[in-house]
């Protein structure tokens, strides 16, 4: 079982003199501040919500009081980077909403993109079931590698085991990703007259086969389904078996994502996705509506 860090802390901030500070609730009752010894910026004044602090004792520091920390992209699940945290850098991570971490080396916290501005901004933190190890779920600002790759994992041991020669830009993602990276690439062979001949390549440059794949056409008296969309809906409507209603579904999404990379749109879709859980689907949809009158 995961446990949520963020959803322990409850306070509010403020930033005084180079000091931060802030309470355990809403009601303005503070903590009792916590003295950092270790985090060599004595003027900063922390008051941490006892809650917090009694989570972090369950945590299993190894005997330098350091745990491992995991960046991951809140949207696409790709795991940025991997560090250490000690309590303050974990604190730091919760009421700054950057990711933060303990420098080994230099003995000091460092927040990432402190230097380079490529920030990772916090969404929540997670402790894994044995609580010893610690995952900053956020968004990256920019690149996380200092390489300027999108992540640090972008070396493949199974393309290293069968070449040589190891492709810099070949990142660790998701399956949903990878399609979209396979895309993007069948794209460029576009552009530079290579590889082989692909049923991808003939959608890239066939606006009305690939709109015939998604949308519902509807002209006079005759109404024209697409073929993938109308297959997915069948699997609901003759209750066909879930293989097949994935595999439908797999071949709806396959040709919805060619038309994002046709339009140079990533998959940060996902990221509208994420900002619409809090708003009513039903108020989303009036405001679209809205939008579009004052528009016209």
């Amino acid at each position: 079982m995961t446990i949520s860090y963020a959803h322990m802390l409850r306070f509010s901030t403020s930033f005084f003199n180079g000091k931060l500070s802030f309470t355990s609730d809403n009601k303005g009752r503070r903590t009792q501040l916590l003295p950092f010894a270790s985090l060599k910026r004595p003027d900063n004044n922390i008051i941490i919500d006892p809650k917090v602090d009694s989570l972090q004792d369950g945590v299993k520091w190894d005997d330098k009081g350091l745990a491992v920390a995991i960046a991951r992209n809140v949207d696409t699940g790709a795991i940025l980077m991997q560090g250490f945290a000690n309590r303050e850098a974990v604190f730091s991570t919760l009421s700054s909403r950057k990711a933060t971490f303990f420098s080994r080396s230099l003995s000091t916290l460092w927040t990432k993109g402190e230097t380079s501005n490529n920030y990772i901004n916090i969404h929540d933190v997670f402790l894994d079931c044995d609580r010893e190890s610690i995952i900053y779920l956020g968004k990256p600002d920019g690149p996380t590698c200092h390489t300027g790759a999108e992540t640090c994992y972008y070396t493949s041991v199974f393309d290293s085991l069968k070449q040589q020669e190891i492709e810099r830009n070949r990142l660790a993602l998701s399956s949903l990703y990878s399609l979209e990276s396979t895309i993007s690439q069948r794209k460029v062979e576009l552009a530079e007259e290579n590889g082989k001949p692909s049923w991808t390549k003939r959608l890239l440059i066939n606006d009305k086969l690939l709109c015939s794949k998604i949308r519902l056409d509807i002209s006079w008296h005759v109404v024209s389904v697409s073929e993938e969309a109308n297959e997915l809906c069948q699997t609901l409507e003759n209750n066909e078996d879930r293989l097949r209603t994935a595999s439908e579904m797999a071949d709806v999404l396959y040709h919805a994502m060619v038309l994002l990379t046709v339009k140079d749109v990533k998959v940060d879709v996902l990221q509208v996705l994420r900002q619409r859980f809090s708003q009513s689907g039903i108020e989303e949809k009036k405001s679209r509506v809205s939008k579009k009158s004052e528009q016209d």
